[in-house]
């Protein structure tokens, strides 16, 4: 019996020791190294195995610490301003996106629409006729306003040459009617800028047309 006990107690002793050992974290492949942190601070440089709550939001790079090499860059975060230009820049691109589609859309139609180019070209004709037409009016308009201001202008200036007051009345003619005629000249600046969208319309649309139908008429 007393022999027995010091085997005993070294059994006990062994095991103690390898739940000891267990328990230990074993350094080996499967043990995570840690990251290193780098970011800058007035200028400086800085770096801790740790980041501080007043960088979260700065740019940095992130570092294992055992082999030393760049695991991840963190761009800083983004202000108000720029998330809001970030969110609009998104927006657009997904507006332009539905925009070419429905252009795609647009094109597929008007090659099954048009037999021909011709067909093509006459239905832009139309439209050229229609704002060739409406120009026509406009710069007539404008003639017509210029000419009834120079009338006015001159009974105003034979007043004043005869030594009179020019009247009231006759003031306000002459300003509206300069107004009007500076809308007119307007309206027919917007419409001669219109007519040569027709025709830049009707060159891009000719090109379109012409790529789509040559895969058609090839096959």
């Amino acid at each position: 019996m007393n022999k027995s006990l010091p085997l005993l107690a070294c059994t006990l002793m062994f095991a103690v020791a390898g739940v000891s050992l267990a328990a230990q974290p074993q350094k080996g492949s499967n043990a995570k190294a840690k990251k290193l942190y780098c970011w800058e601070e007035n200028g400086q440089k800085v770096c801790g195995d740790a980041l501080p709550a007043h960088a979260v939001d700065s740019a940095r790079t992130e570092i294992n610490s055992k082999s030393g090499l760049t695991t991840g860059q963190m761009g800083r975060a983004l202000t108000g301003a720029e998330l809001v230009a970030a969110q609009a820049q998104a927006q657009a691109k997904k507006e332009a996106a539905v925009l070419a589609e429905a252009a795609a859309r647009r094109d597929r139609a008007m090659a099954e629409s048009y037999s021909t180019e011709e067909d093509l070209r006459r239905a832009f004709g139309e439209r050229q006729a229609v704002m060739d037409e409406t120009i026509k009016a406009s710069r007539l308009g404008v003639e017509g306003r210029r000419q009834s201001l120079i009338s006015l202008l001159r009974r105003a200036g034979e007043s004043e040459l005869e030594g009179k007051v020019v009247a009231k009345a006759q003031r306000e003619k002459v300003s509206t009617q300069h107004e009007l005629l500076l809308r007119q000249q307007e309206m027919l600046v917007q419409q001669l800028a219109e007519r040569e969208q027709i025709d830049e319309a009707l060159a891009a649309a000719l090109e379109r047309y012409n790529a789509l139908k040559k895969p058609a008429d090839g096959g």
